[in-house]
């Protein structure tokens, strides 16, 4: 999880997922539900209807833009502290077609720390 663009209305936060499929064929990939979590706190969350396939045989990498919402931002800064970093969770919910099974979510999820931009790094 990266820091992609921030504005006056919020950052987009930039998650990446790679998805390794061994299977000889493409599966295609439905839906990506996802939820972002911070401090015991819900930050975002939301889905991407469609995103493309998972590349048969190989790793694919799938990247999930999560708006975050200003006001939001301003209490997750207060609360980073010393060391000027978020810790989080990303939930996701990689939904894929199966032949034989139809539709099936697989769950996934990451913790790890978001370090934020300082303000010499924004202007």
């Amino acid at each position: 999880m990266t820091v992609g663009h921030v504005g006056r209305d919020g950052a987009t936060l930039a998650g990446r997922i790679d998805v390794r499929n061994p299977y000889s064929h493409a599966i295609p990939v439905c839906e990506i539900s996802y939820s972002l979590q911070s401090a015991g706190r819900e930050v975002a969350s939301g889905t991407m209807p469609d995103p493309g396939s998972l590349a048969a045989g190989g790793t694919t990498r799938l990247d999930v833009p999560v708006k975050v919402p200003y006001d939001f931002l301003v209490s997750l800064v207060k609360d980073a502290g010393r060391d000027w970093d978020i810790d989080y969770e990303m939930r996701v919910g990689l939904t894929v077609d199966l032949p034989v099974l139809g539709n099936f979510t697989l769950p996934l999820t990451k913790s790890g720390e978001l370090k934020l931009p300082t303000l010499s790094t924004i202007f």
